[in-house]
């Protein structure tokens, strides 16, 4: 029998970015907000795609690293 692969989203909604991230819900929505995380809407939902949620914590990894 074959193994299913399991598929990877390529986004998100804020409260998945969110538990993904390790940040608050109201984090990501600050974030998008001020313009340092892109989000978009489809329909009625607001998604993040997982590559701009990556690139972001690692801006803000480098930001705040010591």
């Amino acid at each position: 029998m074959d193994q299913a692969v399991p598929i990877q989203p390529m986004a998100v909604g804020p409260e998945d970015a969110a538990r993904l991230t390790s940040h608050s819900r109201s984090a990501i929505y600050s974030a998008i907000a001020k313009g340092e995380l892109q989000a978009f809407k489809s329909g009625k939902r607001r998604l993040i795609l997982v590559r701009e949620l990556e690139a972001w914590i690692n801006r803000v990894a480098q930001e705040n690293g010591r």
